[in-house]
């Protein structure tokens, strides 16, 4: 694998992608023309954002909606909810089926952190979020982010499934925060941290729906080119080896060392007991071509005499 196309090399060193800056505007043009409207994108309220975010750790989205339109309409302001009766605040939160109460009690404590520790203004940076009771490094980098366009790469389950499928980032919370703070377009966390948790909410799914929702990564994803959507979250596909899509990552991956290969000279490269009129042979191979083909991966050629296959990466 070159070095300009990113993912793993066999030490385990990953790389992101050289067309980084493809990689970004793919992302937020996807997730400007089309993504789910829910009401706290379109605030940057951060106490609309932080109660959000805290509804949101255990409870699926669509219902978070109803909830949090409504305690808003209760407590539209950190004043009313800093005033509030606290058993009031935690039975609305049992009466939505909102998860821990100490989740609610906390978001209470913290509307009345901000009222008298910080006249009302919120903080503005991760580090002097999490000053605020049951904030923790996820959320205040989240309030940041959605709210002042100030923070980090959010690293959550769905972007280190995107990452590590995309381009192959190891199961290591190091690496990937260390990815996903590269893949953060500088000054643009409200924008690029929506859009990559929305593309593995709605895209790349334990189940993944790359055509299907039209994922703008495919054309630098490893698992699309190989089929392997193995994922942190996910469990191990069974029998990889010598699979078919163990033979299309190789396609792939020599593919990418040259600017094109006659099919024969591309079996031998993919597998020991390639043999033109064999059983995984010449038939075989275009068979596997014909699907890459079809996946908008490989263009294919016939030479002049129709006597050879040409097999080139898609451009």
């Amino acid at each position: 694998m070159s070095e300009s196309d990113g993912g793993a090399d066999a030490d385990g060193e990953w790389s992101l992608p050289e067309d980084l800056e493809g990689v970004q505007e793919s992302l937020i043009r996807w997730y400007e023309g089309d993504h789910r409207d829910f009401p706290w994108r379109r605030t940057d309220d951060p106490y609309e954002i932080l109660v959000s975010e805290v509804m949101s750790q255990q409870t699926q989205l669509d219902r978070v909606v109803e909830a949090w339109e409504e305690f808003l309409e209760r407590w539209p302001t950190t004043a009313d909810l800093a005033a509030a009766d606290r058993a009031d605040v935690v039975g609305f939160w049992t009466n939505h089926s909102l998860g821990y109460n100490n989740r609610a009690k906390y978001l209470h404590e913290s509307a009345q952190q901000v009222e008298k520790e910080y006249a009302g203004a919120f903080p503005t940076t991760p580090d002097e979020l999490q000053e605020l009771m049951g904030v923790g490094p996820y959320t205040a980098n989240a309030v940041a982010s959605f709210a002042f366009n100030n923070g980090d790469a959010v690293v959550d389950t769905n972007v280190k499934r995107v990452s590590y499928r995309a381009f192959s980032i190891p199961d290591d919370d190091a690496a990937f925060e260390e990815a996903a703070n590269d893949l953060l377009p500088e000054g643009e966390s409200r924008v690029w941290n929506n859009a990559i948790m929305e593309l593995g909410g709605v895209v790349c799914t334990q189940t993944p729906r790359c055509d299907e929702v039209g994922c703008p990564w495919r054309e630098w994803c490893d698992a699309y080119a190989s089929g392997d959507f193995t994922a942190p979250d996910v469990p191990t596909q069974p029998a990889f080896e010598g699979s078919r899509r163990q033979f299309r990552g190789r396609v792939i991956g020599t593919l990418r060392e040259y600017d094109e290969l006659e099919v024969d000279t591309l079996g031998h490269r993919i597998r020991v007991d390639y043999v033109p009129n064999g059983e995984y042979g010449r038939e075989w191979l275009e068979g596997l071509l014909a699907d890459l083909e079809s996946d908008g991966l490989v263009e294919l050629d016939r030479t002049e005499s129709d006597a050879e296959l040409v097999a080139r990466l898609q451009r």
